[in-house]
Order: C-alpha cells, then structure tokens, then sequence
C-alpha cells in the first residue's frame, strides 16, 4: 500500500504488578475497564490474551497515532495494576515500503 493509509497496529506485553497479582479476582471488572478506556481513546483490541510465561497477557490494538497509544499505555500503567512492554507491529505493505526506500 504504496501512500496508502492503514491503522497502526500495537503489540502489548503486561506483567501483573504485585497490587495487580494481589487483587487478581477484580480481573475481570479491570479487563472490562481497559476495554472501554482503549474505546474511549479511540482505539480498538483486535486480540487478547491471558498467557502462561514471562508475561501474563498480550493484547493487539489498532490505534489511530502513537500518541493515542501512549495516552492509553499511562492511563493503564496509572492503575498501578499491570506493567507493560509495547511493541509497534508493522504490516507487510508497511514493511515494503520502508525496504524500497532504504538508500
């Protein structure tokens, strides 16, 4: 998609913190929170998962701007229940495109 426009598209790594651990029961109400604060930025969960391993959830959000992003990331982080480590996921055509413009 050579110019073309497409909605940035986020890969979210969180680790309860020990408050988020401690009060882990409240999950599903927190989950339900998240959910509507990522809506109200604007922004929408394509995929989420609670996961076994170095993390414990891994979510993938389409945001329309990094900073929409960010806003959502302090806003969550301010809860003071989950860490995270956010990943920007660049499509194939996105991909492509940086390729063909390397010097």
């Amino acid at each position: 998609m050579e110019g073309g426009w497409h909605i940035p598209t986020y890969v979210i790594l969180g680790n309860f913190t020990d408050q988020g651990i401690r009060n882990i029961k409240e999950a599903p109400k927190r989950r339900q929170a998240t959910r509507e604060l990522i809506e109200k930025a604007g922004a929408k969960i394509k995929e989420g998962f609670q996961t076994m391993g170095h993390y414990d959830l891994v979510l993938v959000i389409e945001a329309p701007s990094d900073s929409v992003m960010t806003s959502i990331l302090y806003s969550l982080g301010s809860r003071g229940n989950l860490r995270t480590e956010t990943l920007r996921a660049l499509t194939r055509e996105e991909t492509d495109e940086a390729l063909a413009k390397i010097l």
